[in-house]
């Protein structure tokens, strides 16, 4: 699943929030319908069958109640996405990675093979069940993890045990850390945790680019992995970090012994990297020209890197939106050529589905620290809103989306904005603008207030539940009416553009 995603330290970040953000996309000719839900934990399942693997698993634990952000049609399963639980841990999966033939064929995907044939018949072999994979991850860890690093063991340990069927990279957090997991094979995963002080940029490509064995094998400070993993690295010669000789093998580049730098990274995934560290790091490097330090195409972008200055939930939407504003590859923009605006894919695209933004919160109580922020559809004409997680049922304008285009539902009517306003992007800028910031505005101004109250009247976790329900369906209100109103006007625009249009009226 073609995705992009954003990490922000808690030290890296406006508020001393760790801040996971991630836009799901569908594949290309696709668009998946998307909504929120609240999974309860009588609604767990208890017996977990994938639909795309056929793999079957009892779930022993007890389930904690949990966000998610699942297909609104469940032909090919879950795909819960992205949510928090109750000891406010957040889990966002998957970012889909590349890989190379070396790490395949030392450790091969597990893949779903169908059964031939009848029991009674001779030449009868029956299913073999396939690993793990995005359409699992969240129903399978998420209701259980205590922890970010308790998430990273939890899925490390399904990996070790049943594999998986693809490269996915994953991102759990707390209020304290933030941990990105990415897979390695079939079996093999690493983990690092995201620098405080730090964000991270990730478009579908293995990203890590610097661990440390010693620690993961240690005390596991800032990295974990498989076991076995540096074995198995040297078993299969997957190190092409250069050292001077004796130099330790602890440290070495993830990104070059499991990733890929093929022709089509360079077009679909690093322009990606490129783009948003070159909107949070403006001055800190020359993007552009002859001399730039680093190209879109440059296969050492950083994983991680300080910002400028300390990022926001706005620039959050903004790098998740991106199209490569003000640079010659905008494919809405007056610079460059027809030939170089559209090369690079966006990371703001036809067709974003959902955008899940994870922020927790150090400065309150556990029952007001998780916002889930939403927004749905193609990102550059669609507004990113924040919604406490601590509920037990989400909006019905966010949850309401099955297969009938409908205005009911905050899905749908975000798609129909986009396909009107693109062919008309500079008529319907300022009105999208407007809608963005004032829907933003005014649901920022509600979580304050009623984060005020709540914090106020000292309601704990379940106390608060209520109330946050209350302020949600509010929320929820007020951008049904916003969208509306905006969906009015596009449509007015599209409609002042067609081509059978004529100046003279009736009369």
């Amino acid at each position: 699943m073609p995705c992009t995603t954003i990490l922000v330290g808690k030290l890296a970040s406006y508020d001393g929030s760790t801040i996971i953000a991630r836009n799901e996309d569908s594949p290309n000719g696709a668009f998946t319908p998307k909504r929120m839900e609240v999974v309860l934990p009588d609604e767990q399942p208890r017996r977990y069958k994938s639909v795309i693997s056929h793999l079957e698993l009892e779930m022993t634990e007890h389930p904690m109640r949990y966000t998610s952000v699942p297909n609104a049609l469940p032909n090919e399963g879950i795909w819960a996405e992205a949510g928090v639980n109750e000891r406010n841990v957040a889990m966002s999966a998957t970012e889909t990675l590349t890989s190379n033939e070396r790490v395949l064929a030392a450790d091969p995907l597990v893949v779903f093979k169908p059964g031939k044939g009848a029991p009674w018949e001779s030449d009868f072999e029956p299913e073999v069940s396939g690993g793990i994979g995005e359409e699992d991850m969240v129903t399978l860890v998420l209701p259980y993890a205590l922890s970010a690093r308790d998430g990273v063991r939890r899925l490390g340990t399904l990996l070790e045990s049943y594999g998986t069927y693809e490269m996915n990279g994953i991102a759990f957090s707390d209020v304290d850390e933030i941990w990105w997991m990415e897979t390695v094979g079939g079996h093999h995963w690493i983990a690092r945790r995201v620098p405080d002080d730090c964000y991270v940029t990730m478009p579908n490509q293995l990203g890590i680019d610097s661990f440390d064995l010693s620690d993961a094998e240690g005390e596991q400070r800032d990295h974990m992995a498989s076991p076995g993993l540096r074995a198995w690295m040297e078993e299969n010669h997957l190190d092409l970090t250069l050292r001077d000789e004796g130099e330790p093998t602890d440290v070495f580049n993830p990104r070059e012994a499991f990733g890929s730098a093929s022709d089509s990274d360079h077009v679909y995934n690093t322009p990606r990297a490129w783009a948003m560290q070159r909107q949070l790091n403006p001055r800190s490097n020359t993007w552009d020209g002859p001399d730039a330090d680093l190209r879109p195409e440059d296969d050492d972008i950083p994983w991680c890197r300080v910002p400028e200055r300390k990022v926001t939930m706005e620039d959050v939407k903004r790098v998740l939106s991106l199209h490569y504003q003000g640079t010659p590859y905008d494919p809405y923009g007056p610079k460059g050529t027809e030939a170089t605006r559209g090369v690079y894919r966006p990371i703001g695209i036809n067709r974003n589905g959902q955008l899940a933004a994870l922020q927790l919160r150090p400065y309150v109580s556990d029952a007001t620290c998780a916002v889930q922020w939403m927004a749905y559809g193609s990102n550059p004409f669609n507004a990113l809103v924040p919604l406490f997680a601590n509920v037990d049922e989400a909006p019905y304008y966010l949850a309401k989306t099955d297969d009938r285009v409908s205005t009911e539902s905050f899905y749908w009517t975000n798609r129909l904005i986009a396909a009107l306003a693109d062919p008309h992007f500079g008529a319907c800028t300022a009105d999208i603008e407007r809608y963005q910031m004032k829907v933003g505005s005014q649901a920022q101004a509600i979580i304050a207030e009623v984060t005020r109250d709540v914090e106020g009247r000292s309601l704990g976790y379940e106390e608060a539940a209520g109330e946050l329900e209350q302020a949600n369906a509010r929320i929820a209100d007020m951008l049904q009416e916003e969208t509306d109103t905006l969906l009015s006007k596009v449509l007015y625009t599209a409609s002042m553009g067609m081509r059978n249009g004529f100046s003279r009226s009736d009369g």
